[in-house]
């Protein structure tokens, strides 16, 4: 028996050291594996999340291609910018999926635009798209600027008395963002400022907070990534996070009362429930705002578990970018009063030019006309993308160009945004906070590297709704009270599992009123 032990553990040994050395036999450089872990020891350990591990790796080396390995799983880490750019865009039908976890029939709630795979992914981006359009946001902008005047008056009022105070900008930023997620996305009425036991940020707030997670749905979350099949045997055991489950019958009681009484709001959810009825989204017109359609059960063209998977990743993947951008902004115009000086004054020209003032509400044109500020959007997604890295899967063999090299089929691929963002051979200083780098007379960063939010057709759809949120807050803040001028100093990261970057200690800035 001791002798059938030592052989089948030194076979399991051999096997393991064999397999974790494939990139190297078969030509490209790879980055150290410690087994089991693979590349992502640091990430056991919790020195590093995952987004800043690829990152580190990515500094590493030279190559353009790096081969990984995410615990068992092979992969390649991309890292350089005319290769991801290709992948995503010119080379999209050999990496059209992303490779991670989705199951539409034992857990539909997964079965969304992010996850889905060739056709069903397909057919639904088609179906979606339309509800992003100029008009459609310029029509749901009035519910967007209303969250924003509860931001305005949450401040005003932990401002009241004339002095400066330091604020948390990340965490007040990430309030804004759940209510404009709980607003437009899932339709409802909520004000987490003056009522933050609010069911919906109650909620949010356990699907967020890393300490409410069990090790098994910490471990669920981490096989949704890097093994697909775990995460389905997971599910048929019944491992389902029931906050998710939660927020679906929230959807769901909101589509009926609207349907049952004829309630229309002119949100996203709304859009997502004449697309259910009618199989499309109208062209962007007042109609489209004025009349409910409605089929019979069995004509209907989405299932109420589809519009709730996608409203729930629109609000995981809208809150947390939104709260970033916008908070991270903030904290780069406190460490360079120049800009701020700059970005300030465009604002209260433009409120100026559409005859608005501080405490007015804004307009959707008036918005568009902060170049500047736009400007400054730019920088903050590049230093600090709201997504570090991309991920997709080889659906078919594909030969690196100028190399003797192939990805094979099935292989998992990675493109480092906060190392390709934060290099210097694409964006000059680029730890320097410098919006004017993206002007037009300048254009002083090489455009095919930077990809905040993905590129070709699996590219975030809803970008310019983020763009817009963001927008929308600064010029509050911007027109309404002062940052205050603060030293510099680089934001630290701290571990999360979620694959957003979470500093450490919030943003912490001070703040005082204008008028």
């Amino acid at each position: 028996f001791l002798v059938i032990l030592i052989i089948a553990v030194t076979t399991l040994w051999l096997f393991l050291k064999r397999h974790y050395s494939q990139w190297k036999r078969l030509g490209f450089e790879s980055a150290e594996a410690v087994i089991p872990f693979g590349t992502l020891s640091k990430v056991y350990r919790k020195e590093l999340p995952f987004g800043l591990l690829m990152a580190d790796v990515y500094e590493k080396f030279q190559s353009k291609v790096v081969g990984i390995y995410l615990f068992f799983r092979p992969a390649l880490l991309i890292r350089d910018a005319e290769l991801g750019r290709q992948i995503l865009t010119s080379d999209f039908n050999s990496f059209h999926d992303r490779g991670i976890y989705v199951d539409e029939k034992n857990d539909p709630m997964s079965a969304n635009i992010f996850a889905l795979e060739g056709q069903s992914w397909r057919s639904l981006r088609t179906k979606l798209t339309p509800s992003f359009s100029s008009g459609k946001l310029k029509a749901m902008f009035e519910t967007v600027d209303d969250v924003a005047e509860k931001l305005r008056t949450y401040l005003n009022d932990q401002l009241e008395d004339g002095k400066t105070h330091i604020l948390d900008v990340k965490s007040i930023l990430t309030t804004f963002a759940i209510d404009i997620i709980g607003s437009v996305i899932f339709g409802l009425e909520v004000d987490s400022f003056s009522q933050p036991d609010n069911e919906f940020r109650v909620q949010s707030d356990l699907l967020f907070n890393n300490e409410n997670n069990s090790f098994m749905n910490r471990f669920r979350n981490l096989t949704n990534f890097i093994c697909p099949p775990i995460a389905k045997l997971l599910t048929r055991l019944g491992t389902i996070e029931p906050v998710i489950y939660r927020l679906r019958d929230i959807v769901k009681d909101t589509i009926e009362f609207r349907e049952e009484n004829n309630v229309i709001r002119k949100d996203l959810l709304q859009l997502l429930i004449q697309l259910r009825n009618t199989g499309k989204i109208s062209d962007d017109n007042d109609n489209l705002w004025k009349k409910v359609e409605s089929a019979a059960t069995n004509l209907k063209s989405m299932s109420i578990d589809m519009i709730a998977s996608n409203a729930f990743l629109f609000y995981i993947a809208g809150s947390e970018t939104t709260a970033s951008s916008t908070s991270f902004t903030i904290y780069e115009l406190a460490m360079n009063p120049e800009i701020l000086k700059k970005v300030q004054n465009e604002v209260d020209e433009c409120l100026r030019k559409h005859n608005l003032k501080p405490e007015s509400r804004l307009t959707y044109e008036a918005i568009q006309d902060m170049k500047y500020l736009d400007l400054c959007v730019k920088e903050t997604t590049r230093k600090y993308p709201d997504l570090p890295f991309l991920n997709r899967k080889c659906t078919q063999d594909f030969k690196i160009p100028g190399s003797n090299l192939t990805i094979k089929k099935d292989t998992g691929i990675i493109i480092s945004l906060l190392g390709l963002h934060r290099d210097a051979k694409y964006f000059p200083n680029p730890m320097e906070y410098r919006p004017e780098r993206f002007a037009e007379e300048s254009k002083d960063y090489d455009p095919t590297a930077y990809m905040p939010f993905g590129e070709g057709p699996r590219h975030c759809i809803a970008q310019r709704m983020e763009v817009m949120n963001s927008k929308v807050a600064l010029a509050k803040i911007l027109a309404n009270f002062n940052i205050e001028p603060m030293p510099r100093k680089e934001a630290e990261f701290k571990f999360n599992t979620a694959p957003v970057l979470v500093p450490v200690n919030g943003l912490n800035v001070g703040l005082s009123k204008r008028w």
